[in-house]
């Protein structure tokens, strides 16, 4: 899970890496005979039984630097990754952020460009708001909304969602689901982890080699893969 390519000097939310070290991190997985892919390869490879030697990587909020710095380290060492934009906010900062510098957030255009580059574009929601706390009308809209916005604005089906601050409850989820998309990425969904509700590792700045080693070893062991994405290897369930 990363958000910013970016220069981290100010960064209170640990939420920018910089490129020289997300360059290292790509080489890292790469030395290892890893590779990293968007949500829906590596989903779409774990329901063939093809998913050994693939890392999911995804960018969270859409800031204009993962155009401008992600984009070609991903494509120099042959990974893909999705980002999760918010239609609602194209163009404009991460005015939620109260405490970080304000961040650039990608065009309409630019989003399309990172689509031609070769990823995954999924939606965060409209606006960036915790959708446990929404009311009907607001969860709608930022579920389904988001959805067909993405979707008339790269002219392919959107798969993916990502619960904004990494907030969800039961409701949350369902609305997901009901929005027709085929997965979710959370952070530690703890009871409520389904393919709705993936897991997963907070990457920054301070995470040399030595740490990444332990965040792919670790991972395993506190979040376990969910009992739907683990039928999805056996072919019973196809994003």
């Amino acid at each position: 899970m990363y958000h910013s390519i970016d220069d981290p000097t100010h960064d209170p939310y640990r939420v920018t890496v910089s490129p020289d070290r997300f360059e290292q991190q790509l080489l890292w997985l790469r030395r290892r005979g890893l590779r990293g892919v968007s949500m829906r390869e590596l989903l779409r490879a774990h329901a063939r039984g093809r998913a050994a030697g693939l890392v999911g990587l995804t960018f969270d909020d859409g800031y204009r630097d993962f155009l401008a710095h992600a984009v070609p380290l991903l494509r120099r060492y042959g990974c893909t990754g999705t980002v999760f934009v918010l239609p609602g906010l194209l163009g404009k900062d991460n005015s939620w952020d109260a405490k970080g510098p304000r961040k650039a957030l990608l065009t309409v255009d630019e989003v399309r460009q990172a689509a031609d580059a070769g990823m995954e574009i999924a939606s965060h929601g409209l606006h960036h708001v915790s959708l446990p706390t929404s009311d009907g009308a607001t969860l709608r809209a930022e579920t389904v909304d988001s959805r067909v916005a993405l979707r008339r604005m790269i002219g392919v089906p959107v798969d993916g969602f990502c619960y904004p601050y990494g907030h969800l409850d039961a409701r949350a989820v369902k609305a997901v689901r009901d929005a027709g998309y085929s997965y979710a990425c959370a952070v530690d969904p703890k009871g409520l982890s389904s393919v709705f509700a993936l897991p997963r590792a907070h990457i920054d700045q301070r995470d040399n080699r030595f740490r990444l080693f332990a965040k792919h070893k670790l991972h395993r062991v506190r979040r376990t893969a969910p009992t739907d994405l683990k039928r999805q290897g056996r072919g019973a369930v196809q994003p």
